[in-house]
C-alpha cells in the first residue's frame, strides 16, 4: 500500500500547497529524464505477495498483528485488514537460476510464516479472494491498525460521500453496498516489479498492458465473493467498486475511476505521472519539507515524495514507480495484474511468462501496441477477467492478411505467446532448465484448461452436488484448497472435489 503516513486533519490550503508540491515534483522528475540522471540497466526483478489468513475451518482470521509478531521478520509486513499480510522477496538480477531461487526462497519464507500463524490457530492462504469471507468480515473495524489504512478510508469515503455500491453480474450477480473502502481487502495480489531505463519504460508498460488479458486469463483464481460465484478473476472489479470516489453523477460524467485499465499507449514515464496530476485530486495532501527543484539545483537527488505518495493512490494495474537506490533514481514497472497463488510454483511461472513475454514484445520490431487499439486492449482484459481460460481475445493476425481477430486465449497463449516468453527468458539469460520448467506449467494449465479458477469453481459445485449447503461447500473448498497448496504441486495437477465425503450440514 505505499509509504506509510501519520494520521491527522487536513484544512483547505493542504491540497492546494500539495497541488504546488506535485507539479514540482512533476517537474523534477521531468529534469531528471533530460539531464538523464537515472541508474543504468541492471535487469532487476522483485516480487510482492498478498496474503490471507484463515482458521482450520477455512474461515478468516483476523489476527495479523499477532502473527506478524511472531514471524519478526520486515520481509513480511501488514495489509489493508486484519485478515491480510504481505510478503516482500528481496530485488533478484532475472539471469541464470533466478526463478528456481525465488521458488526456493519463497516455499522457505511461506512455510515459516505458516508455522508462526499455526501460533494462534491461523494459517497462511495464498488465494486471488478468500471464498469464506463474508460482508460482516470487510467493515472498518477490521482494517488493520495501522493509521495510513484509516486516513486513506477516511478520505475516499468523504470523497465518494455516500456508500459505496458493489454490482458485479458474473455466473451469479453481487449487489450490495459497503459503508468503507474494506471490502478491497478481499483482493490479494502478487506484484511484479522490474527496473527498467527511462528509454526502456514505455516499451515495457505498453507490452505489460498488451498482455494483462493474457495473464488473466491463464491465473485467474478469484471466482468467489461474498458467497456468489462471479467473474472468474473478480478482483479488478471488486477493487475498482470498493475503492470509487465517484458518485453516479460523475460516473455518467465520464470521470475517471481511480482503479483504471488506462485509456491510451505511452511514449514515457512521465506520461503516466502528468495523468496522474492532471486527473486525480490528492487523497493524502501530506507535504514534505523537501523542495525537489533545490535540491536538483545543488545536485543532489529529490525524494519526490509527494508525487510517490500520491501515485500510491492511483491504482492502474501496471503502474509507474520511482525510486531511489544507493542515492541513485531508478524507475520501474509494477505489474498488479495477477490474483496471488495457487501455490509457488503457479505464482513462479506467471512470473516466467511475465517477464519472458513483456522482454520479447517490448523489443518487437513491430510492436503489437502499433497494431493492437488501446480498446480492444481494455477490452480484451475485462473478458479475461469475466471469462477466465476460457475468454476470447482480440489480437493481430500473424502474416499477410494482417488487421486484427479473434482467438481464444488459450491458443494465443500456446501457440504466439509462450514462445515470445521463452524467447525473451533467452534474452534475460535464464537457464533453459528454468525456462521449460515454469513456462511448462503454463502450457499445461492451457493444455487442460485448468486454473485456479476453475478448479475452485468444479469443486464448490461438487460439494453442492454432495449435499453440502453453500456456506459449507464454500469452507470445504477452502480447506481442500489449503491441502493442495501445502502439497506444492501445480493447479492444473490438483484433483477436482474433495478427498472424500464431507458431512452435511
Amino acid at each position: 500500500m505505499g509509504e506509510k503516513v501519520v494520521a491527522g486533519q487536513f484544512d483547505l490550503s493542504d491540497r492546494q500547497r500539495y497541488r504546488e508540491k506535485l507539479r514540482s515534483c512533476l517537474t523534477g522528475l521531468e529534469r531528471l529524464l533530460a539531464e538523464k540522471r537515472f541508474d543504468r540497466p541492471k535487469n532487476l526483478m522483485g516480487l510482492e505477495i498478498e496474503l490471507n489468513l484463515a482458521g482450520a475451518d477455512g474461515m478468516p482470521k483476523m489476527l495479523n498483528a499477532q502473527v506478524l509478531e511472531r514471524i519478526a521478520s520486515r520481509d513480511f509486513q501488514t495489509e489493508l485488514a486484519m485478515f491480510n499480510l504481505e510478503v516482500n522477496i528481496a530485488p533478484h538480477r532475472l539471469s541464470g537460476r533466478v526463478f528456481d531461487r525465488l521458488d526456493e526462497e519463497l516455499r522457505t519464507s511461506l512455510a515459516y510464516a505458516d508455522r508462526k500463524a499455526g501460533e494462534v490457530d491461523a494459517g497462511i492462504v495464498m488465494i486471488g479472494i478468500l471464498p469464506t469471507l463474508d460482508r460482516d468480515d470487510l467493515v472498518s473495524s477490521n482494517l488493520s491498525d495501522v493509521d495510513r489504512y484509516a486516513l486513506l478510508n477516511e478520505q475516499i469515503v468523504a470523497a465518494r460521500g455516500e456508500d459505496f455500491t458493489l454490482d458485479i453480474d458474473g455466473v451469479e450477480r453481487l449487489n450490495c453496498t459497503s459503508k468503507s473502502i474494506a471490502p478491497e481487502a478481499a483482493c490479494t495480489s502478487v506484484q511484479l516489479h522490474l527496473q527498467v531505463t527511462p528509454e526502456r519504460f514505455a516499451g515495457v508498460w505498453n507490452a505489460a498492458q498488451a498482455v494483462a488479458a493474457a495473464q488473466i486469463a491463464v491465473g485467474a483464481n478469484s471466482p468467489f465473493l461474498f458467497g456468489r460465484e462471479l467473474w472468474r478473476e473478480s478482483r479488478p472489479p471488486l477493487f475498482q467498486q470498493s475503492t470509487d470516489t465517484r458518485p453516479p453523477e460523475l460516473q455518467a460524467q465520464g470521470v475517471r475511476p481511480r482503479t483504471w485499465f488506462g485509456e491510451r499507449w505511452i511514449t514515457s514515464a512521465f506520461d503516466l505521472f502528468e495523468e496522474n496530476l492532471r486527473y486525480y485530486p490528492a487523497l493524502l495532501p501530506i507535504c514534505d519539507d523537501e523542495d525537489p527543484l533545490e535540491v536538483l539545483d545543488g545536485g543532489g537527488i529529490p525524494t519526490l515524495a509527494e508525487l510517490v505518495l500520491h501515485n500510491g493512490t492511483v491504482y492502474r494495474w501496471n503502474r509507474p514507480v520511482y525510486g531511489i537506490a544507493d542515492g541513485v533514481p531508478h524507475l520501474r514497472v509494477e505489474n498488479r495484474v495477477l490474483p496471488a497463488g495457487p501455490t509457488v510454483t503457479d505464482v513462479v511461472a506467471n512470473a516466467a511468462f511475465y517477464y519472458g513475454v513483456v522482454r520479447a514484445l517490448a523489443e518487437d520490431s513491430r510492436p503489437v501496441w502499433s497494431r493492437l487499439p488501446f480498446e480492444a486492449a481494455a477490452a480484451n482484459f475485462d473478458a479475461a477477467c469475466k471469462h477466465g481460460i476460457d475468454a476470447r481475445l482480440v489480437w493481430p493476425r500473424r502474416g499477410r492478411l494482417g488487421g486484427l481477430g479473434e482467438v481464444d486465449a488459450v491458443t494465443l497463449v500456446r501457440d504466439e505467446l509462450l514462445p515470445l516468453a521463452e524467447a525473451g527468458l533467452d534474452a534475460w539469460g535464464i537457464e533453459p532448465a528454468d525456462r521449460d520448467l515454469y513456462l511448462g506449467v503454463i502450457e499445461e494449465r492451457c493444455r487442460r484448461r485448468v486454473n485456479g479458477a476453475t478448479w475452485q469453481a468444479a469443486t464448490f459445485h461438487r460439494a453442492l452436488d454432495l449435499g453440502l449447503g453453500r456456506e459449507a461447500a464454500l469452507a470445504a473448498t477452502t480447506r481442500r484448497y489449503r491441502e493442495l497448496t501445502a502439497q506444492g504441486d501445480p493447479v492444473h495437477t490438483w484433483p477436482v472435489g474433495l478427498p472424500e465425503r464431507v458431512p452435511t450440514g
